[in-house]
Order: C-alpha cells, then sequence, then structure tokens
C-alpha cells in the first residue's frame, strides 16, 4: 500500500508517516518545502526505509494532483490548511481525480459536540473542521475517508506557557478545567495505522484521547516538575481578557478569543459535557496501535525542549 502525507514535519504527520511505513506501507512525504527536517526521523533511516519526498502544498490544488500522481498512492493523510478555498474543496476534488482512495482527515473533537456536520459558523474551531468533513463526504462518500477527533493537545500546554515560562511567571485563567492532553504521538499513530490497514469496522469517525483527563493547574504541576530547572510562579487570573491576549502565542486574535470565551462557558457547566466520548477515545490508542496511550507526564519527559 502506497501512501501520502502531508504535513510530516508538524508532529502528527511525522508520527503518521513512520507509524504507516512501520506497518507496511510505502510512504511519500508531501511537504511544501522538500529540504526540511522530518522531526523523529534521521535522513539515513528516511532512505534505508524508502521513503519519498515531493512538493505540495495542500492550499495549492495543483500542486496536490502532481504530487498525487508522481507518488502513486492510493491513501492520504491531511490536516486543515486555513489558508485554502472553499474549506479545502478544491484539495479534496484533487485528492480524489489524481488516484486517492481513501483520505485520513485531522479534525477536531470539537465537532462532536453538535451531533451533525451543521456547526454554527461563530463556533469557529468545530465549523471549520465540520466544512471540510463536509467536503470530504460529498467528494469522498462516507467509506472513502476517517475523520480523526482528537482531544486537546498536549502541545498545548507548552504554545500556552512557554513564553511566560522564560519571563518568569505562568499567568492561569481558569485553573480547575480539565483537559485531556492529547499526544501527536498517539494521534499520528492512530492515523498511520489507518493509513497502512484501512479503519477498524469501517469506522468514519474515531476519537482519540489521552489518558489523563486533568486540570491545568495538575498539568503544569507535572511541567514544573519534570521539564523545568528554575521556579516559575504561577498566578491565578480571572480577566478573560488577559487570557486572551496571553494565548495569541498560541493561536491568532479571534481564535484565541473564542479558546477563551469556551474556558469562561465551561467554567459554569459540567465538563462531562466537553469531552462525552473520552472513554471510547482513550481506548482507540490501544485499539489501533496495540499500545496504552502516552500520559501527559510521559510528554513532558520526552519534551522538555518545548518548555524552555
Amino acid at each position: 500500500m502506497s501512501v501520502i502525507v502531508f504535513g510530516p514535519t508538524g508532529n502528527v504527520g511525522s508520527f503518521a508517516a513512520r507509524t504507516a511505513h512501520q506497518h507496511g506501507a510505502k510512504v511519500v512525504l508531501a511537504m511544501r518545502d522538500t529540504s526540511k527536517s522530518i522531526p523523529g526521523l534521521a535522513m539515513d533511516d528516511e532512505k534505508r526505509g524508502g521513503f519519498e519526498r515531493v512538493t505540495a502544498d495542500l492550499t495549492k490544488p495543483d500542486t496536490v494532483a502532481a504530487a498525487v500522481k508522481q507518488s502513486g498512492a492510493k491513501r492520504a493523510f491531511i490536516y486543515l490548511a486555513h489558508q485554502a478555498q472553499d474549506h479545502m474543496k478544491a484539495t479534496i476534488e484533487a485528492l480524489k481525480t489524481s488516484g486517492i482512495e481513501l483520505v485520513v482527515f485531522l479534525s477536531s473533537y470539537t465537532v462532536t459536540r453538535f451531533g451533525s456536520l451543521d456547526v454554527p459558523k461563530e463556533e469557529i474551531i468545530p465549523w471549520l473542521h465540520a466544512e471540510v468533513e463536509k467536503n470530504l463526504e460529498t467528494t469522498f462518500g462516507s467509506k472513502g475517508y476517517v475523520a480523526l477527533r482528537p482531544g486537546a493537545f498536549a502541545t498545548n500546554a507548552a504554545g500556552w506557557w512557554r513564553q511566560m515560562i522564560r519571563a518568569g511567571e505562568v499567568q492561569m485563567f481558569a485553573p480547575q478545567l480539565k483537559f485531556d492532553w492529547t499526544a501527536a504521538e498517539d494521534m499520528g499513530g492512530v492515523a498511520g495505522v489507518i493509513l497502512a490497514q484501512g479503519p477498524k469496522n469501517g469506522e468514519k469517525i474515531v476519537h482519540i484521547f489521552g489518558p489523563n483527563y486533568i486540570s491545568q493547574q495538575q498539568a503544569f504541576e507535572i511541567v514544573q516538575k519534570e521539564a523545568l530547572n528554575k521556579p516559575v510562579k504561577l498566578t491565578i487570573i480571572d480577566n478573560p481578557e488577559l487570557n486572551t491576549k496571553n494565548m495569541q502565542s498560541l493561536a491568532p486574535g479571534p481564535i484565541a478569543k473564542y479558546l477563551t470565551d469556551k474556558m469562561v462557558a465551561r467554567s459554569k457547566e459540567s465538563d462531562e459535557l466537553e469531552f462525552p466520548n473520552l472513554k471510547e477515545g482513550q481506548d482507540n490508542v490501544q485499539k489501533y496501535t496495540g499500545r496504552p496511550a502516552v500520559t501527559f507526564e510521559q510528554y513532558v519527559k520526552g519534551n522538555k525542549a518545548d518548555f524552555e
């Protein structure tokens, strides 16, 4: 089976590519800049493993079609390309017409809350992902794609806190809010298995959640213990505007504000409403990869440099 992975220089894409290769797939690495290194994949291992590199940009459908035709791939891993037109409609059509039979799309758990793909536009994160899923459904049909819906990325912790850690003080809004802290290794691991072997039981939606449903404050305490070599002050804040400003190190202004608004709303409701498929998503990691999901502590220990 020949597969093409778009975005292999990212953490999830890298794990997807390496996992697909470990499960017997011929892997083609599609990237805007083919001179870039692949995290976790040394050049010698890349050559020995028969990986190939092709130039492609998910915002440019013609490059996608050319890359797929050149590679002969039948399955593809893609992610949300924010600058793509019409919610990646032309890109998805290019995948189909150039020979792709199954797409694995890195979507978001936030879509699930709405019970369908008809998500209000003001719900910007689930809406953006749901619109891509709609285009996949239209172009590939229900058996031609798999939507991976992971939880809150473990790497968000570094994105939120790294700059503040460097300054010696982390300002935390709603410290009691819990997240599952999904590891890129688990997202990419499940994606890679599906690329190589297809989905189990014909699943079209696969939730992926981390094994530690813990609060922000608990997560920071783990970071403090396992990754930091200096004391960092933790200050609890109750100012949503300040939180939005702080979160712009992770996301653009409108998305940072959306995330803050969601944190405010979650503070007033049951956390169980946020992660209704938590147990299923945790079990899916074992089901697909054959190993337990990566804990937040394991992620921090293995990625200390992310917090420096």
